[in-house]
């Protein structure tokens, strides 16, 4: 990477400066907690809607990061003497100005994508195409919007011989920015969907809006079979060259084509040259990302021989990182299939938030690098630059490429020609205690390492996407007054996803409190490394001594509660510790009471050591209309309470009562803070549709058999149907959390798209579905529930509510997290 002094950068954007020791500037962050190399670092204080980069600088100095971005409100400069600013008015626009004037000085090809769909594929698909050939820079994983598209084009240099980027938008005037910043030559609009569609009055202005990313082109491709993108790119650019492939008659590219069993055989007319071609992929969206590279690749001058050849080459891109439990008490990052350098850097990222406690030894597995056009020492010295730089203690290099520049590594290296040979030379006993990233080529098969490294291999799992929950968090947030606190309830596994690696990335996310339901449960995060405050919601008296030596907050819910957790404090010798008093406004439920707090009171006068940091309570009713006016009664009781509490300590605290479905019904009761629990998930009363869904519950099809008319299915004969039927076996029973109630027709599952209903009885380790016409076929996925089956249609077929399904998956089951 290029270094530039920070002056010159501040010339760039024409910024005002204060320089103390002007500085070479390598890296731009925007993300406090990712920044690798402090003195090289320029970080850009982002004012978002929920996060101000502006409150981390003081932190950062500390960490030894001394050149920053900031705007004009910034007044603390006095507290970072030795460091440099650049002050802009608007530190989003400083970043796309710089971004704009680093890609003037790249000369070569550039190339951006933009659609509603296939956006990163036909990236990756050029990527892996064009392979060595050429020193290629494209977006990391989907960097393409506003801040983005600049992080990206920063990473072009005056030796880049093609970039390859993303543009994306979400509402109208967001497009000319970008098209500033990547200013293509060549531009490529994969389709016209539904994506936010919502901000836009009609699809005509969607498509107007993201064609403006063109406006500099020589040469635009598209499907000339598309008549909106057509004629709208026509119309609107009636002078520059466009190179259209279809089947229709205007299409300059014309597509022959034809399936033969599971291979897609095509031939492609070009410039009055007809050229065959084969590929393995044979779904609609596939053959479009794929003809949309294929053209690109015309139009850079690639020969229809070198396509030909390296056709074979193009492999499904992994668009999300997954985070399992691994073998000895590792965790592990598989982020396979998706290797370059920027993806790298990225992930490390990600291993870096989930390395805490136990699991604070960082540890990478990776293949050789393609598609970078870079020589293999050039590659192998940055690797092992930013292996130092992200602390990472341990290399399992695979590659001829990567072993015979071993020397450029500077740590505990071991070096393998293939998979298998690691694989034969590696126990399992050779891990403990880590946090192991695995990243390789499609072709090295890293999935075998997975596999050997995995501690559950019970192929029904709970899939979990973290960037749903974050999603979800976010729309919650969206909800809040600027100073409201959050508290996330992270009680009974998190609802039973998981809890490490959810409060891991809550505590990412910067909320204020963890809520768990008992001390074991605060005892398991603190060993993990969560250091955010922690409240338990039912102490246990027995538990109080532990509840102190891992630092976690007690609910305090009656006087004897008190005065038991009073002693244990006197008994330790501890003058002052943080608490929770819970009242009880109609729940009837755990809490204070009316008639006692002035009991409470006394005891908090007596043991002022005892520092309230919350008072809260809990609607009875907050989800349901019908209920709204006992709600209100139960606001007005927990202000009276709160403020007799408040005058006897003479101090104001937090005050909560409002959980998931209270944030969105009752918006004028936040108080100080609010606690989010199965919102995060995607459940709510209303506005759901607005919430992403964050578990899947998915297993496979072990066994198919054909079972004739009127003969029985399953334990005590209660499966029977009047027609000849295929039967599928799934290895999903009551003991993973299948709730029995759902045999006999009763439940079913998602198979090919289609319900499959579930017949007999549920046994103990798996269940029977009816797959008769369904297509379906051994070894095919499952879904029990998910995206298209809802869990609130399960729980009310069980007459329950979802926390009861969600927290019922057996814990055999295995979780896997994913992270896009």
């Amino acid at each position: 990477m290029e270094s530039y002094q920070l002056l010159e950068l501040s010339e760039w954007i024409d910024g005002k400066v204060i320089i103390n020791n002007d500085q070479s500037i390598r890296y731009l962050s925007i993300d406090s907690r990712t920044i690798a190399d402090a003195a090289n670092a320029l970080f850009i204080a982002i004012r978002g809607e929920r996060n101000d980069g502006h409150h981390f600088i003081a932190k950062l100095y500390e960490l030894g990061v001394r050149n920053f971005m900031v705007d004009h409100t910034f007044l603390y400069f006095h507290k970072c003497k030795e460091a440099n600013f650049i002050i802009v008015d608007n530190c989003v626009e400083g970043l796309q100005s710089l971004a704009r004037a680093k890609r003037l000085k790249s000369k070569c090809d550039v190339v951006a994508i933009t659609g509603s769909n296939g956006k990163t594929v036909v990236k990756e698909w050029l990527a892996q195409m064009v392979g060595s050939s050429r020193r290629l820079v494209r977006s990391p994983k989907s960097y393409n919007s506003q801040v983005g598209v600049p992080l990206s084009v920063w990473n072009l240099t005056e030796e880049s011989q093609l970039g390859v980027f993303e543009a994306g938008i979400s509402e109208p005037n967001e497009m000319s920015k970008l098209e500033s910043i990547i200013q293509p030559n060549i531009g490529i609009i994969t389709n016209i969907g539904s994506a936010h569609r919502e901000n836009f009055e009609s699809q005509s202005q969607k498509l107007k809006e993201k064609i403006k990313l063109f406006k500099g082109c020589s040469t635009i491709i598209y499907c000339a079979d598309d008549a909106l993108i057509d004629d709208e790119i026509n119309k609107t650019y009636p002078l520059i060259n466009k190179v259209t492939w279809g089947t229709s008659d205007n299409a300059q590219i014309k597509v022959s084509t034809k399936s033969v069993d599971d291979r897609w055989s095509f031939s492609l007319t070009y410039k009055g040259e007809e050229y065959l071609f084969d590929s393995s992929y044979t779904d609609a969206a596939s053959k479009e990302n794929l003809l949309n590279t294929i053209s690109c690749l015309f139009v850079l001058g690639y020969s229809a021989e070198y396509i030909q050849s390296n056709l074979p080459k193009v492999v499904p891109v992994a668009m999300r990182m997954e985070l399992k439990e691994g073998i000895n008490n590792c965790i592990l990052v598989n982020d396979s299939y998706n290797s370059d350098i920027s993806s790298l850097s990225l992930s490390l990222d990600f291993l870096s938030q989930q390395s805490k406690g136990t699991n604070s030894s960082k540890t990478l597995i990776l293949s050789d690098i393609y598609q970078s056009g870079l020589t293999d020492a050039e590659i192998c010295s940055r690797i092992n630059e930013l292996l130092l730089k992200k602390g990472v203690s341990k290399l399992y290099a695979v590659g001829e490429a990567l072993s015979r520049n071993a020397t450029c590594f500077q740590m505990n290296a071991r070096f393998y020609n293939s998979t298998d040979v690691l694989l034969s030379n590696v126990t399992q006993n050779d891990f403990n205690n880590e946090a192991i990233l695995i990243k390789g080529s499609r072709s090295f098969e890293f999935e075998k390492i997975t596999a050997a490294l995995e501690q559950k291999h019970h192929e029904t799992r709970l899939e979990i996407n973290l960037n749903a929950l974050v999603d979800n968090l976010n729309f919650y947030r969206s909800k809040l007054h600027k100073n409201t606190k959050v508290l996330a309830m992270v009680k009974a596994f998190s609802y039973g996803s998981g809890s490490f690696e959810i409060a891991n990335v809550l505590e990412h996310q910067k909320i204020d409190y963890l809520g768990v339901a008992f001390v074991d449960e605060g005892v398991e995060l603190r060993k993990a490394g969560i250091s955010l405050p922690i409240i338990v919601m039912n102490p246990e008296e027995k538990s109080f001594s532990t509840m102190l030596h891992y630092n976690l907050e007690p609910e305090l819910y009656s006087i004897k509660v008190v005065k038991s957790f009073v002693a244990a404090l006197q008994s330790e010798a501890i003058t002052e510790y943080p608490v929770h008093i819970k009242i009880d406004t109609g729940m009837n439920r755990l809490g204070f009471n009316n008639e006692d707090v002035w009991l409470l009171n006394a005891l908090l006068k007596e043991y002022s050591f005892l520092k309230v940091q919350s008072v809260f309570s809990h609607l009875s009713g907050s989800d349901y209309e019908a209920f709204d006016d006992f709600s209100m009664h139960q606001f007005n009781l927990f202000d009276a309470l709160v403020a007799k509490i408040e005058k006897t300590i003479n101090r104001k605290v937090d005050k909560h009562i409002l959980n998931s479905a209270g944030i969105l019904r009752f918006p004028n009761h936040q108080y100080d803070m609010v606690r989010i629990g199965i919102g995060m998930y995607g459940i709510g009363p209303v506005e759901s549709h607005k919430l992403s869904n964050v578990i899947k519950f998915r297993s496979y099809i072990s066994q198919i058999r054909k079972v004739p008319k009127g003969q029985t299915i399953g334990y005590n004969r209660q499966g029977k149907l009047d027609y000849d039927s295929d039967i599928a076996i799934v290895p999903v029973g009551y003991a993973d959390g299948l709730d029995r109630h759902l045999g006999n027709g009763n439940g079913a599952m998602l198979v090919n798209a289609q319900l499959a209903p579930i017949v007999g009885n549920i046994c103990m380790d798996m269940c029977m579905l009816d797959v008769t016409g369904l297509d379906a076929n051994e070894g095919q996925e499952v879904e029990i529930f998910g995206p298209n089956i809802r869990v609130e249609e399960i729980a009310k077929s069980l007459d329950t509510i979802p926390y009861e399904v969600f927290t019922g998956i057996s814990r055999r089951v295995n979780r896997v997290y994913y992270y896009e």
